[in-house]
């Protein structure tokens, strides 16, 4: 009896943490959203292959910025790298027992950075040399992919003898992402320019890797506050948002920092340098509910950088709000809307313009950007009561932000509230009666 109880608790402890271990990398505004790496073995080589790697990213609102992706794998044999072209591995490892020719990387568990914008043509190939940084599939497609190539020895050079790398690791730039093993698929097929002659790779397996902002950060990056015309209460960011570890290293005024601000470093992740606030969040998003028309109404939103290290670059903001599915205009922020389920329209990506605002600076008097949008009213839900004009859900370059409790949100000023105040104003001249006569 003792020992089918035990089995049965180990079944249900095994579903458990099987169905946690899927829920922290799923996004529900977001469920396809993953970065697929494709490995194409192009051609054979005496001892090994060349293949072309391709990273695609395929979550709509969440890209990989400064200073770019970093990727990790572990050979199953002894294989080393003898070239690369597009990125580099930062580690040659131990290549003493090659005497003539040297490999690139003699490493069992390589570490790969893409190159750097500038380099000589003959180290490049096609979507290459971004640092690696890549965009987010729902901005630009385009500029979502990244791509190198690496000659690989002492592997076997057919389909047979090749082992699959295993272990795969993905930091964008930081830690959050999940990879699968990799797994064999149908070899690519490429088009040749004219359309005329069709190819494919002699081998392909794919690598899935998905984000989970648990294991990105035990904290939230940023915050909302909130406000609106109809009442002068402005609801800030909960105390400590995104926790206050950092509250002894702040800067408490923008003149205290100016020296340290030419000391950033693009090329690698520093810790947060943040301006003191009450929230410690390195970005805060601001609602404002700002004008009511007949038939429609106006929102402000703001979003302030608080970090001094970083320029936030093709940032994105998600809001969750059910009046998105009515958008007449958006000033100055491109939009776009998202529609994970066909039943369901209340999301939508806002994104600087290029060469305008899609750039989030520093701290500072030019840390901030602003739109407005204007949403048209449906009658039959519209209301200001009850928090229905403020968002229920907040991301930040795809990180959800930290609300402020449903009772802190600006309350609508009604009958009841006003007749509440009248009654207690009444009492307090009736005391005062009272006493006066006593």
């Amino acid at each position: 009896m003792v020992s089918k109880r035990y089995a049965c608790l180990c079944v249900l402890t095994f579903v458990v943490v099987m169905i946690f271990s899927h829920a922290v990398a799923y996004d529900t505004l977001d469920p396809t959203g993953n970065i697929t790496i494709k490995w194409d073995v192009m051609s054979w080589t005496p001892d090994g292959y060349v293949a072309l790697v391709t990273m695609t990213n395929f979550q709509m609102y969440r890209h990989i910025m400064e200073p770019g992706w970093t990727l990790g794998w572990t050979w199953a044999k002894k294989e080393v790298i003898w070239s690369m072209v597009g990125a580099q591995a930062t580690e040659q490892g131990d290549c003493s027992k090659f005497k003539i020719n040297i490999p690139h990387s003699c490493m069992k568990n390589p570490t790969v950075v893409d190159l750097l914008p500038g380099v000589p043509y003959n180290q490049q190939i096609a979507n290459c040399c971004k640092g690696g940084v890549v965009g987010s599939w729902g901005q630009d497609p385009s500029a979502a992919v990244s791509s190198f190539q690496l000659s690989v020895g002492r592997s076997g050079s057919s389909n047979k003898t090749v082992r699959l790398p295993k272990n795969f690791t993905l930091l964008g730039p930081g830690r959050g992402y999940t990879c699968s093993q990799a797994k064999n698929v149908l070899p690519t097929a490429f088009i040749s320019a004219d359309g005329r002659r069709r190819t494919q790779a002699m081998m392909t397996w794919n690598v899935t890797c998905t984000y989970s902002q648990i294991l990105a950060s035990k904290n939230p990056t940023c915050c909302v506050s909130m406000s609106s015309f109809y009442n002068s209460t402005i609801s800030p960011c909960p105390s400590c948002s995104c926790g206050c570890q950092n509250k002894n290293n702040c800067v408490k005024s923008d003149s205290d920092i100016r020296s340290v601000v030419g000391m950033m470093n693009t090329t690698t992740i520093v810790a947060p340098l943040l301006h003191c606030t009450q929230h410690m969040c390195p970005i805060r998003v601001h609602w404002h509910v700002k004008l009511n028309y007949k038939e429609y109404w106006r929102v402000k939103m703001s979003i302030t950088n608080f970090n001094y290290q970083v320029n936030y670059t093709e940032w994105t903001l998600v809001v969750q709000h059910p009046n998105l599915n009515n958008v007449t205009e958006v000033f100055s922020f491109d939009y776009k809307p998202l529609i994970p389920y066909d039943s369901t329209n209340d999301t939508g990506m806002f994104y600087g313009i290029k060469f305008f605002n899609d750039i989030l600076l520093q701290s500072g008097p030019e840390g901030n950007v602003q739109s407005e949008l204007i949403l048209q009213k449906d009658m039959n839900t519209f209301t200001f009561k009850q928090g229905w004009a403020f968002p229920r859900k907040v991301y930040f370059n795809g990180d959800e932000c930290r609300m402020p409790l449903p009772e802190d949100y600006p309350y609508l000023p009604n009958s009841a509230h006003a007749k509440a105040i009248a009654s207690s104003t009444l009492a307090a001249l009736l005391l005062l009666v009272l006493l006066a006569f006593w």
